[in-house]
């Protein structure tokens, strides 16, 4: 005989009130049909869980082993069932977002700071990463929202929604002469040029846009973040490129300069990943509705 789930809450409430017309009451039913889902629930287990008694019900040695049980798996629902209603409230839950460096500084970090805010009791977990990790972190599970560089190739994954970066190249003043007037790319080749590692979204639209041209061009200086491009920059090992936004403050007070080239550099896109037929958690869309 399949066991009715009903039948346990029945039992909790017999079992609690040592009576089965309490229970009835309780359970806005008719202490019939409590007496007859109890009778269900011993024949399906094949055990008395109750004696009966002239003045009520007092739980078999059984009863009380199976009442422990029933119990903790009650408590258990209803301890889910508040934490659901905290996840709605916001007053739980997580966020778990994977963006590239360029991406957080220049896009993510202003929304970030609204969200955090308004929902100080979600926990924000974010990592930095490229765009292949965070395209199979999204698939695995991991991360709820990825911030990556387009074009992506992946039928696992869709774009929420895609955005603009203008990028440009920058030198210290080591090499002021050269932000005088447009700069041919065949000039810049000769600069030492500083990159980020290979294999790096970055690199790759870099080398892209030279290649375009004709041009095959080898980093002087290979580094892991947009920030140490900077600073390598700014100290005068040659012309880096980063997200205009990323720089602005920089090329504002003078510690680096635009470089006007010839054949300007092309928008970069990025998007917002999110795994296809995947539901969103609650934290996630709130996340994207401000984005939005």
């Amino acid at each position: 005989m399949m066991i009715n789930t009903e039948w346990y809450r029945i039992f909790l409430h017999a079992a609690e009130n040592s009576n089965l017309t309490k229970a009835a009451q309780t359970l806005h039913m008719t202490q019939p049909s409590v007496s007859y889902a109890i009778k269900q629930l011993e024949e399906a287990l094949g055990v008395a869980l109750f004696d009966r008694l002239s003045k009520g019900v007092r739980l078999t040695q059984e009863g009380q082993a199976l009442y422990m049980h029933v119990r903790q798996a009650f408590e258990e629902l209803e301890s889910a069932e508040r934490y659901m209603k905290k996840l709605k409230r916001f007053s739980e839950g997580r966020l778990r977002i994977g963006a590239n460096g360029a991406i957080i500084k220049e896009f993510l970090l202003p929304t970030l700071d609204v969200f955090h805010a308004r929902y100080p009791q979600i926990r924000i977990q974010m990592s930095q990463e490229k765009t292949s990790r965070i395209l199979e972190r999204l698939k695995n599970g991991t991360l709820d929202l990825g911030f990556v560089h387009l074009p992506i190739s992946d039928d696992e994954i869709r774009i929420h929604s895609s955005h603009a970066s203008s990028y440009c190249a920058v030198v210290g003043n080591a090499f002021a002469d050269r932000a005088q007037k447009p700069l041919p790319t065949a000039e810049l080749t000769q600069l030492p040029l500083l990159m980020l590692t290979p294999g790096s979204s970055t690199r790759l639209f870099i080398e892209g846009w030279f290649r375009s041209q004709g041009f095959e061009v080898d980093a002087d200086f290979e580094l892991n973040n947009l920030d140490m491009l900077a600073e390598f920059a700014k100290r005068g090992y040659g012309a880096a490129f980063l997200p205009k936004s990323f720089v602005a403050h920089y090329i504002a007070d003078g510690s680096l300069l635009e470089l006007e080239t010839e054949t300007p550099l092309p928008e970069r896109r990025f998007g917002i990943a999110i795994p296809k037929d995947v539901s969103l958690s609650i934290a996630a869309g709130a996340f994207l509705e401000l984005l939005n």
